[in-house]
Formats: C-alpha cells, sequence, structure tokens
C-alpha cells in the first residue's frame, strides 16, 4: 500500500490523482491532502477518502472545512508550515500539483524527506532549479515528472534501475498544441479575451496554466523544466507545435532513429505512470484509435507572435534568478489580464520588461530565489500600474 500525500487536490492534476487513487483503494492510501480556498469540493474529498490530514491556505477556510467534516477523523489544519509538515510526514509518495512558485517550500520538504516525488509543479523547478536538483541528488529521491510532456521523454529515453540515462540522445522533441490562437493573426491577438485564451482545444486546465499555454509560457516554462530534468540545455531542445496533442513529446537518437509517447490527452496516464512506476497499470482512459486520428500535423512555433519562447530560452542563458524573475512577472501579468488589466499582447511585453530590468543575481541558497521573486512582482505591478494602465 503505497501512502499518498497530494499537494493541490482540487486542480486539474489533484482531481485526475484522485482518481486513479480510487480506482485502486488496494494500492494507493491518500493520507494528507492540501488546497487553497476551495472549500466544498475539498469536504467532498475529506469525506470521500478521510485522510490524516487536510491543510487550507487560511485559518478560515480551515475552520469552514472543519465545521463541514464534522466526526471525520482527519486533522484540520493550515498555512504554510503545516503544507511542508505533511510533505514530509508520513507518507511513500507526494503529488506535487501546487499551482505556481507557492509550491517551491512543500516540494523541497518532501525531497528533503526523502519522498518518491511526482512533480506537477513545473515553477518549482523553473525558479530554483539547481538548488532543486541538488536536493534531488544529495537526499537520492525518485524524482518523477507528471507533465505530459517530460513523462512522454522520460519514457522514451533509455531505462536504468535508478531512472533514465541520455544515453545515445541526439535531441528531446518538445511538443505544443500551440493553443488557442496559433493560427490567429497578429491583430486578430491584440482583441483575445480571458475567455478565449482560457478554452484550451484539447486539454482541460485552470485558468492560469491555460493563459500559458496560449502565450507559449507554458512551453517555455517546460522548456527550462526540460533542461534541469534532463542535464540539457535549450540548444538540445527542439519545440514541435502538433495541434492533435497526441503525440506527447519524442526522443531522437544520434542513429537517426526518433522514439514518440503517444495516446489521448488524458493526464491520468502520467500521473498513474508516475505512481506505479516502472509497473504500469488501467487507468480507464481509452485507448488511441489511429484510425480515427487519421492524421498528425507538426509546424514550427512563430516566435514573432509567440516571444514568451524565446524569452524563456534566453533567461535560461541568463541563468542565476533570471528564470525566477521571468516566472514571477509571468505570474502577475497573467493575474493580471485575467482581472482585464493587461491586453493579451501585453504579457509578453511584461515578462521581458521585468527580465531586462531585473538585477540578475547568481544562486547560492533558496533566499536568493524568494527575494528575486519578490522584488520581481513588485517590478511587475509597478509596470502595471504606470506603463500598462
Amino acid at each position: 500500500m503505497q501512502k499518498i500525500c497530494l499537494l493541490g487536490a482540487t486542480g486539474s492534476i489533484g482531481r485526475s490523482t484522485l482518481d486513479v487513487i480510487a480506482q485502486y483503494p488496494d494500492q494507493f492510501e491518500l493520507v494528507s491532502v492540501t488546497a487553497n480556498a476551495s472549500v466544498e469540493r475539498m469536504a467532498e474529498i475529506c469525506h470521500q477518502f478521510q485522510p490524516k490530514r487536510a491543510v487550507m491556505g487560511s485559518k478560515a477556510a480551515r475552520d469552514q472545512l472543519a465545521s463541514l467534516c464534522a466526526g471525520l477523523p482527519t486533522q484540520f489544519e493550515y498555512g504554510s508550515e503545516s503544507m511542508e509538515s505533511i510533505a514530509s510526514d508520513d507518507c511513500d509518495q507526494v503529488m506535487a500539483a501546487i499551482m505556481g512558485f507557492a509550491g517551491l517550500r512543500p516540494t523541497l520538504a518532501g525531497i528533503r524527506a526523502g519522498k518518491r516525488v511526482l512533480l506537477a509543479n513545473k515553477e518549482s523547478l523553473v525558479t530554483a532549479g539547481r538548488l532543486f536538483m541538488d536536493e534531488v541528488t544529495k537526499h537520492k529521491v525518485t524524482l518523477m515528472p507528471i507533465d505530459s510532456e517530460h513523462n512522454a521523454i522520460y519514457q522514451c529515453l533509455p531505462q536504468s534501475d535508478s531512472g533514465v540515462t541520455k544515453r545515445d540522445v541526439d535531441k528531446v522533441l518538445l511538443t505544443a498544441s500551440g493553443g488557442p490562437f496559433r493560427t490567429y493573426s497578429y491583430d486578430q491577438m491584440k482583441t483575445v479575451t480571458p475567455a478565449q485564451a482560457c478554452a484550451h482545444p484539447n486539454w482541460s486546465m485552470g485558468q492560469k496554466i491555460s493563459v500559458d499555454s496560449a502565450s507559449l509560457m507554458n512551453k517555455g516554462l517546460e522548456l527550462i523544466e526540460a533542461c534541469w530534468l534532463f542535464d540539457v540545455t535549450p540548444a538540445d531542445v527542439q519545440v514541435v507545435v502538433h495541434p492533435e496533442s497526441i503525440i506527447h513529446s519524442m526522443v531522437s537518437y544520434k542513429d537517426g532513429s526518433v522514439i514518440a509517447q503517444m495516446g489521448n490527452p488524458d493526464m491520468k496516464i502520467p500521473i498513474a505512470y508516475g505512481m506505479t512506476w516502472p509497473a504500469r497499470i488501467e487507468t480507464g482512459v481509452e485507448a488511441l484509435d489511429l484510425f480515427q486520428v487519421s492524421q498528425l500535423n507538426f509546424e514550427a512555433p512563430d516566435l514573432e507572435r509567440f516571444p514568451n519562447l524565446k524569452l524563456a530560452s534566453e533567461a535560461w542563458y541568463l541563468g542565476g534568478t533570471a528564470m525566477a524573475c521571468l516566472n514571477a512577472a509571468n505570474e502577475e501579468a497573467v493575474a493580471a489580464f485575467l482581472k482585464g488589466q493587461l491586453s493579451f499582447l501585453d504579457i509578453a511585453r511584461l515578462n521581458q520588461q521585468v527580465l531586462e530590468r531585473s538585477d540578475i543575481k547568481v544562486v547560492n541558497d533558496l533566499e536568493v530565489v524568494f527575494e528575486a521573486d519578490e522584488q520581481s512582482r513588485v517590478l511587475a505591478q509597478q509596470l502595471i500600474a504606470s506603463e500598462f494602465s
């Protein structure tokens, strides 16, 4: 029986993880769970799975949840310290699915406690990459990527007893759907709305990641994540726009072979693979029907219409806190766009300005990352108020 700690239970990754756990009650036990403010959904989870510990983002949310779950054997808590505590408590695996930079500390807590970490929070690795991977090595943990693209790359790389190797690899091919505005002209993109940006053509995701997908910032973050996960550089990664989202990513080998991982777009596949690796289990996802798919299309990304992808590569080569600065700027930009304070195209403009104006520092401890994040958010907010209002 594998004991699961689920960080971020009410998002799309959390829901899919719960589906897998529910399918295999003899293999998985949900022992601890977190959410920020979705009290009613969290109450449903607690009643169904009866975890030992449940953590909310605020005391008010904790109190409301405790009231809705009176009589359950669950201990109800709140705050960042408790979120870190449950990741290092009595569990075997930590599903890191908290959205954004907020997921960094609890994910690191799980690593430092030697847990198997299922990483669905790319921002943790983007912002603190070298420190993050050093902790993984130091504590000898199994780090399983859960993003469909990185999970696919993991499956396509040569396997060893401890994970994957880069033996005979030429290039990593990172696929992208292209988002809802793949065929839009630059002029059309000037007037897109948050509702349009959140309507992803292939995946059901939260608002923030949907907007990131529409702007290709999500692919930029995934590019950085791939570099850290697989010890490559942006020059070793080719982004391939693949509108059908059937091939989740590929690996090209020195002999000319290309190995691809394919399947219907459903996050239960990479989640189940991460939870059971090196074994595989049934997920309930419908098998891919190649005759129904009929054809697969590929094209190069347009860096003029979608400059966020180029910015991510630039941040990687700048190194240090550049990636944390870019991530912070983007989180502020997306929040402002969803509130109607920025246009869609302003997201990339703001990201570029913050990256250009930030003081890039060497990352020698975690506090440098948190300081860069805070300073970049302040700068972004100032620019939104002064130059984009």
